[in-house]
């Protein structure tokens, strides 16, 4: 049998590989000690006094949990001293963070969603921690926003953390996707699955139902088509699943396959939005991933990744996973649009 593999020796063995750099080994062991801490407040619920509403709002004007504020804190104060950040952003807070002058400063961004599907906290369902990593602009010393505006393609390393029945961590650096999975009893990841694929075939989606009456006309078809199951024009049943907590409805895509969707609808587009997701904290990163696994991730219309950032905390619609039914999804969008697909 096989000697597990510990988050930190698979991290030197990649440095080693000089797949990675030992400033951003640094920086994923730093998140991960961080998350660990995030498992334990999460774990403890109503026991420890951090369940419900903080009673603020973040910057995109909706309700934070208490444990939406200690997530970002915890984050926050484990990357300000190790010298591996030149600066980090979350989707709690407008501006970015630089790192204090105390301490030295490295070459790398950190973006982060430091618990999502906190609606969820409350209800005990599996929430998680999204994060993204940039490589900051050659002789940029105080990171501004403009620094961040890179496009996903430019990501170095993408990860997230579930806090589930288990604590999850879900890494690449761009080579392939690993899966560690915290041993509590002594308090380090192990590495439980190397080169996750996604299956190109899937028979499962994830949506919001609700939304139905308020989608464009060709998420309308597509959803409508798998609803028809085997008697409609697919010819074949779809299950479908919601959990509402991105991280948790994605790695359940990592796990076993899948798609999911969050597409543009009427809803968003009268209140001028352009989607629901943000790009930097939540879609870059989760694109990231899905497509190091094998899979695809689009707006409906174009690759997520190849999107140039106009805004920090900007929206998009976001459709991800099996490969076969993406590109589906997407097509008809473009013929919708009058665009060849």
């Amino acid at each position: 049998m096989t000697k597990p593999i510990s988050l930190i020796q698979y991290l030197i063995e990649e440095k080693r590989a000089e797949r990675i750099t030992g400033e951003l080994s640094l920086l994923i062991e730093v998140v991960a000690r961080a998350c660990k801490r995030i498992a334990v407040a999460t774990g403890k619920g109503a026991l420890g006094g951090v369940l419900g509403n903080a009673g603020s709002d973040n910057v995109q004007g909706e309700a934070q949990k208490k444990l939406d504020v200690i997530s970002n804190e915890i984050l926050l104060e484990a990357n300000a001293w190790g010298g591996h950040l030149a600066a980090c952003a979350s989707e709690e807070m407008e501006d970015p963070q630089p790192i204090p002058d105390a301490y030295p400063k490295g070459h790398h961004l950190l973006l982060f969603d430091p618990l999502d599907g906190s609606s969820n906290i409350d209800v005990n369902v599996s929430v998680g921690t999204i994060f993204s990593v940039l490589r900051c602009p050659d002789g940029v010393t105080e990171p501004a926003t403009a620094d961040f505006l890179q496009p996903g393609t430019a990501q170095v390393a993408a990860g997230y953390v579930v806090y589930g029945p288990s604590t999850l961590l879900v890494l690449t650096f761009g080579h392939g996707v690993s899966e560690f999975t915290l041993d509590r009893e002594i308090g380090s990841f192990i590495l439980t699955r190397r080169n996750i694929t996604i299956p190109e075939e899937t028979g499962e989606f994830a949506i919001n139902m609700s939304n139905q009456r308020h989608w464009e006309a060709p998420m309308q078809r597509y959803v409508g088509e798998l609803l028809a199951g085997k008697d409609g024009p697919r010819g074949r049943d779809f299950n479908m699943r919601w959990v509402a907590s991105m991280v948790a409805d994605v790695h359940r895509i990592i796990t076993r396959g899948g798609v999911f969707f969050y597409p543009l609808d009427a809803k968003i587009t009268a209140k001028g939005g352009t989607g629901k997701l943000r790009l930097m904290y939540e879609a870059n990163p989760m694109a990231f991933i899905v497509e190091q696994a094998g899979g695809a991730a689009t707006t409906g219309r174009e690759r997520i990744m190849d999107l140039q950032p106009t805004g920090l905390h900007q929206r998009v619609p976001v459709f991800l996973g099996s490969r076969q039914e993406i590109a589906i999804a997407t097509r008809y969008h473009l013929e919708a649009d009058g665009t060849r697909a």
